[in-house]
């Protein structure tokens, strides 16, 4: 199975039930920020599945450093609104970084992603490993 980088959140005032996301917000969408992610195993290949609906394939960024895929993404978004003598102006900002070390067995030359639907795809296909030698006897003449 292809094993992943974990990283420890440091939440400091992290306390379950006391304070609910009326009161921070920023806390709350902490822990859902990072994208849930399937691992699929075959013969030929492993696939990562990440879910990341909403954002668009520009955001997404992935790179490979020796045996780390890493994918991540950075999105603002600002909003500004005149009406009726209200002035009102928001802005987001999400994020998130998610590593996998990537098997000795892969291909690094030929993994490749798609987007659709909100998920993101990245296979990463075995090296074809080669096949046993054919064993047979010969009969002397």
């Amino acid at each position: 199975m292809l094993p992943t980088i974990t990283r420890r959140s440091y939440r400091p005032f992290y306390l379950s039930n006391l304070f609910d996301e009326d009161f921070f917000p920023a806390l709350h969408n902490r822990a859902n920020s990072m994208p849930s992610v399937n691992i699929k195993e075959n013969d030929k290949q492993y696939s990562l599945e990440l879910a990341v609906p909403g954002m668009e394939k520009k955001d997404l960024k992935i790179d490979i450093n020796e045996d780390v895929l890493t994918i991540s993404s950075e999105s603002k978004n600002e909003t500004e609104e005149n009406k009726d003598g209200y002035k009102r102006k928001e802005f987001s900002y999400s994020s998130f970084c998610r590593s996998f070390y990537i098997p000795e067995n892969v291909n690094r030359e030929k993994i490749d992603a798609s987007y659709k639907d909100g998920i993101l795809t990245v296979g990463l296909p075995k090296q074809e490993e080669e096949k046993s030698k054919i064993t047979r006897q010969i009969d002397i003449a």
